[in-house]
């Protein structure tokens, strides 16, 4: 079987159906992961470098194009991604392919600095404000060294924020990109509203899918309207649906409220 089009399971925000969910399981399962330390400095010395074949040699430097292709290579994505320990070669890289943009998309490979050569990350999700994403060899401390791999939370806007590589994944890439294609729907069975997606619960949505999924959030016994449920989406919904989140197993973050494609599959709400 192709790994790249396995259906899998993933945190909210993630899609299940293609390589963009398998790249982000990948690298969500790596957050808390250290570099080497010595002489009371941290090193650059990882498993990413040994791991990727033609990269070993990258051992010792800077690490986050090197993290990303990591990444790629074990989600089974390897070929829609730039092996490279160099942030520089992989702009260029999704350049020559004609799927670089200004825009953020989901699963995209982010890069930062003058002409994206300074650092890359992995886009989770996106915002209209901000983008969040794994990093490896960065710090969320502020300090000149990067020692691990975190989530970061960023400004789109930022001018550190050179641009973005599309992946070429099996059915599209969830972007903001006007210009770009939308990805194919994701298929549900019959007789259940399609996941909306998660930018559109964002917009603070007025519509009776927003009542219908109150309505099953009610009969889950996870529901804490005073009011309701009603067709306009609200702090309540969010908090009903957070509990909804924990009760299929959810935690921390993950458990924040926003439905995912993942957990709205789960829910089951009627077509409206």
């Amino acid at each position: 079987m192709d790994p790249v089009k396995t259906v899998t399971s993933s945190p909210e925000g993630q899609l299940v159906d293609s390589g963009a969910g398998a790249v982000l399981l990948t690298a969500a399962g790596q957050v808390g992961v250290h570099e080497g330390r010595e002489n009371g400095h941290w090193n650059n010395v990882q498993r990413y470098s040994d791991e990727v074949p033609g990269l070993k040699w990258s051992q010792g430097q800077a690490w986050c194009a090197t993290f990303v292709s990591w990444v790629a290579m074990r989600a089974g994505c390897a070929s829609l991604f730039p092996r490279t320990a160099s942030c520089a070669t992989g702009v260029a890289w999704f350049r020559e392919r004609g799927r670089f943009s200004e825009y953020p998309a989901v699963g995209a490979q982010v890069f930062y600095g003058p002409g994206g050569s300074e650092h890359t990350g992995v886009v989770e999700r996106y915002g209209s404000t901000h983008i969040y994403t794994v990093e490896g060899n960065t710090n969320v401390n502020g300090s000149s060294e990067g020692d691990g791999v975190y989530r970061r939370v960023r400004e789109r806007k930022s001018i550190r924020v050179y641009g973005y590589g599309y992946p070429d994944y099996p059915g599209g890439i969830d972007s903001a990109d006007p210009s770009w294609p939308p990805p194919a729907p994701i298929p549900h069975p019959d007789g259940l509203e399609p996941f909306p997606g998660a930018e559109w619960f964002h917009s603070e949505p007025r519509s009776p899918v927003v009542t219908a999924m109150g309505r099953r959030l009610v009969a889950e016994g996870v529901a804490v309207y005073e009011e309701g449920p009603g067709p306009q989406w609200t702090d309540a919904d969010r908090r009903s649906y957070a509990n909804f989140q924990r009760k299929i197993g959810y935690r921390g973050s993950d458990a924040d409220g926003w439905p995912g494609p993942v957990s709205w599959t789960k829910l089951r709400v009627p077509r409206t």
